[in-house]
């Protein structure tokens, strides 16, 4: 029997769990916190989509989080430009923590 077949595949969310914490805990390394979250994060994830979806995951939580608690005090533009808007953002300067998340998806 082939031991690549009962191979855990990784998790998405663990990865995205674990590159958030890990990015609140090494803040005080610019670029490589985020380089080391992303890598152990992209690992945990399993391949390099997925560890990029896990880097992607957070910043789009995030903004739907903003979206849908806006709108439920009555201000659903406000609340769609302030989410949409959050999420390129975060998005935009993550890229320390994308570039580990492929780098551990190659590792996986």
């Amino acid at each position: 029997m082939d031991a690549t077949l009962n191979r855990d595949r990784g998790s998405v969310v663990l990865g995205a769990l674990l590159m958030l914490i890990l990015s609140v805990l090494l803040f005080w390394l610019p670029g490589i916190g985020s380089l080391i979250a992303g890598i152990v994060g992209g690992k945990v994830a399993g391949s390099v989509l997925r560890g990029l979806a896990a880097a992607i995951l957070p910043s789009l939580l995030v903004g739907a989080a903003l979206f849908f608690g806006i709108s439920l005090i009555g201000l659903p533009i406000v609340g769609l430009l302030a989410g949409a808007s959050t999420s390129v953002i975060f998005v935009a300067g993550s890229g320390m923590l994308l570039l580990g998340a492929l780098i551990g998806g190659l590792l996986a």
